[in-house]
């Protein structure tokens, strides 16, 4: 079983067959009764990040004779276990000839991410939507975290479109007129049709960034068909939830299906996923590749985590940049291919989470107003 199930687990995701997988796991011995209920006591305390491969080295030594599963399970396990219970400090900051580095603080200024967007009209009116903050009209209200379109019952014979942004240190969530639900991520921009025109094609457009969609069949509507078009790509709808990543400042476009399945196109060429896949489309380049998706990860910032598998730490700190509106700094390069696996809240305070990062591999770092720098 991986380690993921548990933190799974906790947040109540479990499929039904990760949920037997558990379960078989959970009955199995005691040990793992007892692991299992010492992770939930230490869960909401503290979710930290940890550098497996270094880290797992130096835990070797201490936990000896423990012996390590071929499947790689056990050393996870083990290793976030030692984690929460012992401490990373003490865990990866015991050698006598490290000298342990302090991070700067000048001024934090930085804040953790919330629901907010601005809602731009189609004659071009801006409205700031806010948590806790409420805006109706004739056909849509926001309640500060959702925005949702009602149902139009006239034929509309005009395609009249709205905006919706989300700036970084943002997230949103909305409804489009047709039951249609998408989750937006923070610096992203989604354009849509106040209401689909009947018998039409529902097309919608992710401008850029990262968004979750659970579309209604069209069996539901009229037999509509739903596409989502993005830079470099157009994905025709045969099912219901996926996640799509399309960042200006990345490489690739992501898109990952969760539940039944989705046609994705790039030029000439084209693919149909199944769920857990994934295909990877490179921007200004020709061609699809498909992979097996560790679905869990893609999509848990929607659920209030981000998860994060030997990821290197340039790119932790591009997602986390973008929840926390930061700026990030590598006056040292190297320390961008350091790697960490771990899993996040995202209403953490951004210091528990640096500090997390220095702890485990001993990196400094300076806060200054909104700028994080890594020496």
């Amino acid at each position: 079983m991986e380690f993921k199930l548990i933190i799974k687990k906790l947040n109540n995701t479990l499929s039904e067959e990760e949920a037997t997988i558990f379960q078989d796991w959970y009955n199995e011995s005691n040990f793992h009764r007892a692991y299992f209920k010492k992770v939930k006591e230490n869960y909401h305390n503290e979710i930290v990040l940890i550098d497996i491969e270094k880290g797992w080295k130096e835990v070797e030594q201490k936990i000896k004779p423990v012996a390590v599963n071929k499947t790689g399970y056990l050393k996870y396990a083990v290793a976030a276990a030692i984690v929460l219970l012992i401490s990373i400090s003490f865990l990866f900051n015991n050698g006598k000839d490290r000298e342990v580095v302090v991070p700067v603080i000048t001024n934090n200024t930085i804040k953790t991410g919330t629901d907010k967007a601005t809602l731009t009209l189609e004659d071009g009116t801006l409205i700031a939507l806010e948590k806790g903050e409420q805006y109706i009209s004739e056909n849509l209200e926001s309640d500060g975290e959702a925005l949702v379109y009602k149902g139009s019952s006239v034929t509309s014979k005009e395609m009249v479109y709205n905006y919706l942004t989300i700036p970084r240190g943002g997230q949103y969530h909305i409804v489009l007129s047709d039951g249609t639900e998408v989750w937006l991520n923070s610096d992203s921009q989604i354009k849509y049709p106040v209401t689909f025109i009947k018998g039409e094609t529902r097309q919608i457009e992710l401008v850029y960034g990262e968004a979750y969609f659970d579309v209604t069949p069209s069996t539901a509507n009229n037999g509509s068909k739903f596409k989502v078009r993005t830079e470099s790509q157009e994905i025709e709808v045969l099912g219901t939830e996926f996640n799509i990543s399309a960042y200006k400042d990345e490489r690739a476009i992501y898109t990952t299906l969760i539940e039944g399945k989705v046609a994705v196109i790039n030029g000439k060429a084209n693919t149909i996923l199944s769920p857990s896949q994934q295909s990877i489309i490179v921007k200004e380049k020709n061609g699809i590749n498909v992979v097996k998706a560790d679905v869990y990860s893609v999509t848990s910032w929607r659920k209030g985590v981000f998860s994060f598998d030997n990821m290197p730490l340039e790119n932790i700190m591009k997602v986390l940049a973008r929840w926390y509106d930061v700026d990030v700094v590598f006056a040292n390069p190297n320390l961008m291919n350091e790697h960490f696996t771990g899993v996040l809240r995202k209403n953490q305070n951004i210091e528990d989470i640096l500090n997390s990062i220095q702890t485990t591999n001993n990196i400094a770092y300076e806060i200054n107003n909104k700028t994080i720098t890594f020496k």
